[in-house]
């Protein structure tokens, strides 16, 4: 067997354990890279055309950022909270996978593009039930809280 023949098995392999579908595995035999496939999302459609929101969902977020929180406007259509809402993926267990699961929504591309993103440091990455904010949103209002008490106020 050839070194060609070694990667194409190789690659093979690896798009089998990493459970791509048949199209993929033949492009990796190929020698092109599978591309990502993630979910659709649960509404009826998109806030914006599909090829749109892939190249510009960054920015799109970036700027609802900037409009919440230095302009305290707060809009649904560009809202992180939106998106995991809608394209939250279930585990084996039927709930919500959070970020740290490779079958997150948001990893499935981003790890493929090598991108880090750290919106998850502070804002849930799977749907809540109650009032859906961030593990650090949460713990700074429980902190606060807990300070109010204490203080009287």
């Amino acid at each position: 067997m050839g070194a060609r023949s070694v990667i194409y098995a190789a690659a093979l392999v690896l798009a089998l354990l990493a459970g791509t579908s048949g199209a993929n595995a033949a492009e990796a035999t190929s020698g092109r890279v599978p591309v990502p496939a993630p979910p659709k999302g649960k509404g009826e459609k998109c806030v914006a055309d599909t090829p749109y929101i892939r190249r510009y969902h960054m920015m799109l977020l970036m700027h609802q950022r900037d409009d919440t929180v230095h302009e305290g406007i707060r809009t649904k259509r560009f809202s992180l909270k939106q998106c995991v809402d809608c394209h939250a993926v279930n585990g084996a267990d039927g709930k919500p996978v959070a970020y740290d699961n490779p079958a997150h929504f948001c990893r499935r591309c981003h790890d493929y593009a090598a991108v880090s993103i750290d919106c998850f440091e502070c804002h849930d990455s799977k749907p809540q039930r109650a009032a859906g904010m961030g593990n650090a949103m949460r713990q700074s209002a429980m902190a606060l809280g807990a300070y109010l008490k204490e203080h009287g106020r």
